[in-house]
């Protein structure tokens, strides 16, 4: 593939991605406001509201990227710094959790900021190939633009159950 066009085959499936992105940043948003009072109550749920939040930002803007005709190389190093920037929340949010107590973690999973960590290290690993000229990087980096997806959906859940949960004990 000529490195000038190889975002163009990958089109339709950023352009899907991308969507996806975009309409979970919606739904995250909606879900947050209608829980707001309950976010603002636990420090750890605001720091994962925003951290999820600006993942999926962070989607939508690779996607952006790779839409953008531009070459391999270039692509490969907006797409590198995008995942540096990502990598920085699930270690923040990892130090954070292991400075508090279970209690006051709000059902943040140590389990889950490793799956968030090892979907940028795999994204980082792709922009260095593609800052190299080889195009299979895109493979890693769509592998994790999509684990980074599944991961944001999967914290935001755990936190809608976390709240959710204490909305019921307050009920009693």
């Amino acid at each position: 593939m000529d490195s000038a066009h190889l975002p163009e085959a990958w089109r339709d499936l950023y352009l899907m991605l991308g969507t996806s992105s975009a309409a979970l940043i919606g739904l995250l948003f909606v879900a947050s406001t209608l829980h707001v009072r309950e976010i603002v109550s636990v420090e750890m749920f605001k720091v994962r509201v925003q951290n999820t939040m600006l993942v999926m930002v962070g989607t939508l803007i690779q996607a952006t990227a790779i839409l953008t005709p531009q070459p391999l190389r270039l692509l490969g190093a907006e797409l590198l710094v995008l995942s540096l920037w990502g990598l920085w929340f699930p270690l923040s949010l990892v130090y954070k959790a292991a400075r508090m107590s279970a209690v006051a973690r709000g059902g943040f999973s140590f389990y889950r900021g490793a799956f968030f960590t090892t979907g940028y290290l795999v994204g980082i690993a792709g922009a260095i190939a593609l800052v190299v000229g080889a195009d299979w990087g895109l493979y890693l980096v769509t592998v994790s633009y999509t684990h980074s997806l599944v991961a944001g959906v999967w914290n935001a859940w755990m936190m809608m159950l976390g709240i959710g949960r204490g909305e019921e004990k307050r009920k009693r």
